[in-house]
């Protein structure tokens, strides 16, 4: 999950579309699976607790340990989930937010069929008939998998390869069609290419810790840590909830598919509204009104005692938790960029598992010690909102107000400084192409003026590598008004 290197598919514009609606499809699939199926298998729980004599933390971990492998450990759904959202970034730039929206909404989409589903199994089979059965279905996930493949770089056209022919030598003209056909524009042959690539992948790392030079990564991570605390407790002790205050087991599955529908049209709904070009350059500061309005759900609803009073809450809980699942990724892909995207949520994930590891077992020990749910409730809330607000005032104290009026309205998702061709295209005055140039074509176009103030940043690569450490510390997250 390294940075590519240079010549690879990464560095090719995404389509936003053609072959991209199929990754879409695919990532829709994976999602739903990856964050649906710890949550609807709550309602194996009560079961479980009558069988191996457990309390509401013992099963808590159930869910909170597969989340943690889905996070943390790179195995089981994690070898579908993130290389999906990696290949979704690949394939669509600027229609990402509302393709990240409409992958996410998988989640609700499959929790809305796998919670009452599992009741049934449940009722006909048991908890390990149950099982068996749902982790068949997570064979799907296989299919998904195979539509899965990276973005080549376009041969050169016929034209490039006639006109090559004339500009050859006499000796040399003889080329035949496989090596004219192997031919792209700048006179690299594919074997030079492939020399190139292969040095590149010697020197690409599993994981690239200098993300972390980025403070708008450490600023999400921090937030992202604090929300996760909080985020999973509900929708995992709901039915279990529901089911002790005297609600029948059918009637308490249906709270999680009652979430699940009103999160399907929450999460793309809110993936359009990030990709308009009034909120995308303050998507930050969305994200942070969403987890605000989901932990303020969490406390108003914590004394809801009735059947009407949950579904109330699952309304609301499902709107405003639709929204964090739909933007939390697209944060992070405007903060890095798409090109150090893998190993930022590689890392992300790994620090996230930990938390995942401490809230909902922790919200079960609450209600072990106490018997009391509002406590549960009061808790996850407070993390939220304490998310919110660090997020917000640190992006603000931090980043924003340290950058001159002029620049705030740009895009700078990456330096190029630091690797990434999608700053490299982001980052130049406007009126240039935003596709990836070289730097001799890029100085021909600048003025003098615009040359001496684009000359220290990354048209210039000498310059801007020896300056990369200091320049990677200052990055933070722009977006630019066009969206």
């Amino acid at each position: 999950m390294g940075n590519p290197g240079p010549g690879t598919s990464q560095t090719v514009k995404p389509p936003d579309g053609g072959w991209g609606w199929m990754i879409l499809v695919g990532c829709f699939v994976i999602t739903g699976f990856s964050y649906a199926f710890p949550k609807a298998i709550s309602v194996y729980f009560k079961e479980l607790m009558h069988d191996f004599h457990l309390g509401y933390s013992d099963t808590a971990w159930i869910s909170s340990i597969i989340l943690a492998m889905l996070y943390g450990t790179g195995l089981g759904l994690a070898l579908n989930f993130q290389p999906s959202l990696i290949m979704l970034g690949r394939y669509f730039d600027k229609r990402r937010p509302l393709a990240n929206g409409l992958a996410a909404a998988g989640s609700p989409v499959f929790l809305t069929a796998l919670s009452p589903f599992g009741q049934v199994l449940l009722d006909y089979y048991g908890w390990r008939g149950g099982f068996l059965i749902m982790g068949g279905l997570l064979l799907n996930c296989c299919t998904c998998g195979a539509v899965m493949r990276p973005l080549e770089s376009r041969k050169g056209s016929s034209r490039d390869k006639s006109e090559a022919k004339e500009m050859l030598p006499a000796a040399k003209a003889d080329f035949t069609s496989l090596e004219l056909e192997n031919y792209e524009p700048g006179g690299t042959s594919t074997k030079e290419r492939g020399r190139k690539k292969g040095a590149s992948r010697k020197r690409q790392k599993l994981l690239d810790f200098s993300v972390f030079r980025n403070r708008g990564f450490v600023i999400y991570t921090i937030s992202k840590f604090i929300l996760v605390l909080g985020l999973f407790v509900p929708p995992i002790m709901i039915v279990n909830y529901a089911k002790d205050t005297g609600v029948p087991d059918r009637e308490a599955a249906m709270l999680l598919s009652i979430i699940g529908c009103i999160d399907i049209f929450a999460r793309p709904l809110s993936g359009v509204v990030a990709g308009l070009a009034s909120v995308r350059p303050r998507v930050a500061y969305f994200f942070s009104f969403s987890m605000l309005c989901n932990g303020l759900t969490d406390i108003l609803s914590a004394k809801a005692a009735t059947y009407t009073g949950m579904i109330a809450f699952c309304v609301f809980f499902g709107v405003t938790y639709g929204m964090v699942g739909a933007l939390q990724f697209e944060v992070l892909m405007d903060i890095v960029g798409s090109q150090n995207f893998p190993s930022a949520i590689g890392l992300l994930l790994l620090i996230e598992a930990v938390a995942v590891l401490i809230g909902p077992p922790s919200a079960g020990r609450l209600v072990d010690t106490y018997r009391n749910y509002e406590l549960i409730f009061y808790m996850a809330g407070s993390e939220l909102i304490l998310s919110a607000v660090f997020l917000s005032v640190a992006f603000y104290f931090c980043l924003k107000r340290g950058q001159p009026k002029s620049q705030r309205e740009s895009v700078e998702v990456e330096d190029a400084s630091c690797g990434t061709a999608a700053g490299m295209e982001r980052d130049y005055p406007r009126g240039l192409s935003t596709g990836p140039t070289d730097e001799g074509s890029l100085d021909q176009r600048l003025s003098g003026d615009e040359r001496d103030q684009w000359g220290g940043s990354n048209v210039r690569g000498a310059d801007s590598e020896a300056a990369a450490p200091a320049e990677c510390s200052e990055q933070h997250y722009h977006t630019h008004s066009q969206g």
